[in-house]
C-alpha cells in the first residue's frame, strides 16, 4: 500500500469547483493590466536613469502602485464572483467568499 504524503495541520486541501465560463475573459484582463504595469514599471526604470526629477518619478510610481491595487481587485472580484458562480451549496458559497474575504483581509 502506498503511503499518502503527510499534510502540515494548518494546510488545507486546495478547494476544487468547476470553472467559471467568465473565467478566460477575467484571466485574460488580469494579465493585460499586468502587461500594461509592467510597462509603467519600465518607463519608471527610463525615468530614473534619465535622471528625470524625484516629483515625476514618484508621481509615475504612484500611477504604476494604483495600477497594480486595481488588478488586485478584479482578480478578487474574479475569485468571489467564481466561488458563488459555481458553487453547489449555500454553505460551499459562504466558505469561499469567506476564503476571499480573508485574502483581502490579509493583502489589501
Amino acid at each position: 500500500m502506498a503511503s499518502q504524503p503527510e499534510r502540515s495541520p494548518n494546510r488545507k486541501a486546495p478547494t476544487t469547483y468547476r470553472v467559471s465560463s467568465n473565467r478566460p475573459e477575467h484571466h485574460r484582463d488580469v494579465v493585460n493590466r499586468l502587461k500594461r504595469i509592467e510597462g509603467q514599471v519600465r518607463g519608471l526604470i527610463d525615468m530614473v536613469e534619465s535622471g528625470r526629477g524625484c516629483e515625476d518619478v514618484a508621481q509615475q510610481m504612484a500611477a504604476a502602485r494604483k495600477a497594480m491595487d486595481k488588478a488586485f481587485y478584479r482578480m478578487m472580484a474574479c475569485s468571489v464572483m467564481e466561488a458563488v458562480s459555481v458553487s453547489d451549496s449555500e454553505v460551499t458559497t459562504f466558505r469561499e467568499v469567506e476564503r476571499s474575504t480573508r485574502i483581502l483581509e490579509k493583502y489589501a
